[in-house]
């Protein structure tokens, strides 16, 4: 049998707190209530994030003023020191034509990110607005829309890419019009799924109920919840483009030689890996610094702003 015995002195200030007797035992149970007014912290976003966002900076740079920068001529050849390892002349070594590695390293960080960067804008733009139209009005409109990104999704995306490829050309911008093209109905499938998400919150229904217009339900309530998680899914996105520009390079589909990528450089220098590893590791370790970077930066910020973990 228990029996309640009062408590006369509080362990925290707001706090309740009772004595009870069982069985000859003395237990005491204390609940503290929380101080007003105070929220729960996010957690910040740690030292890998900014390492990771800093690397980025580094390679956006390079990538807009890669004709400013006080590097060597990506073009020109050095005959004397073909496959030089890193040293003062040639800071990160030469390729088999005696080219300088450091610089065509930041000139093809410039096919990288323009690539990567305009196919998810196309991607992000045009995906997501039918995501959230999709998402949004339901019924007929929603069935019409998926059944076509379902029928695109359908087809191997690679191939199709291949075949549009040789068709129209391997340009810079063919390549990053048809990746983004393709990319669509991915960003489709995500921005649909946040929408439903985010349309049955409580500050939606809100505002519906009291009359407001499907345009500005959209335009006030939808759009801001939807935009910073596909966008942060767009980040992850551009790692997945810059490997896919990579692979293309690598089977020479890429963008046309003598232009420097990091795909292609690491297409020419495999021939030479064993007497020169270093033409081979240095665009791959680039390649993979700025995928790693993406996938962590892009991870953060989709759980920091994930609408589905947000509070009101």
């Amino acid at each position: 049998m228990s029996t309640p015995v009062p408590n006369l002195g509080a362990p925290h200030p707001g706090a309740t707190s009772e004595l009870t007797v069982s069985d000859g035992l003395i237990a005491e149970t204390t609940e503290v209530a929380a101080a007003p007014g105070k929220k729960k912290r996010k957690r910040g976003l740690g030292l890998v994030f900014w390492l990771a966002t800093s690397w980025l900076v580094v390679v956006l740079i390079c990538a807009v003023f890669a004709d400013l920068l006080p590097v060597k001529d990506p073009l020109t050849p050095d005959v004397i020191n073909k496959l030089a390892y890193p040293g003062p002349d040639h800071w990160l070594g030469t390729d088999g034509l005696g080219r300088d590695t450091l610089a065509r390293l930041v000139h093809g960080a410039r096919v990288s990110v323009v690539i990567s960067v305009t196919a998810v804008t196309i991607g992000m733009v045009v995906g997501g607005f039918l995501g959230i139209i999709a998402g949004f009005f339901r019924g007929k409109t929603e069935t019409v829309l998926m059944t076509i990104i379902n029928i695109i999704l359908a087809f191997p995306a690679l191939v199709l890419l291949l075949v549009l490829l040789a068709f129209v050309g391997r340009s810079l911008v063919v390549i990053s019009l048809i990746v983004g093209f393709l990319s669509i109905p991915i960003y489709t499938r995500v921005a649909r799924a946040t929408t439903l998400a985010v349309a049955e919150r409580e500050f939606v229904r809100a505002s519906r109920t009291m009359g407001a217009k499907n345009s500005r339900v959209l335009a006030r309530e939808i759009l801001p919840n939807v935009v910073l998680p596909v966008a942060a899914f767009g980040l992850v996105a551009m790692g997945v483009v810059i490997v896919l520009e990579g692979t293309l390079a690598f089977l020479g589909l890429s963008v046309q030689q003598p232009a420097p990528t990091w795909g292609g450089m690491i297409f020419d220098g495999k021939r030479y890996i064993n007497e020169a590893a270093h033409v081979v590791l240095i665009p791959s370790i680039a390649m993979f610094l700025t995928v790693l970077s993406l996938n962590l930066v892009g991870d953060a910020l989709r759980t920091r702003f994930d609408v589905r973990g947000s509070n009101l």
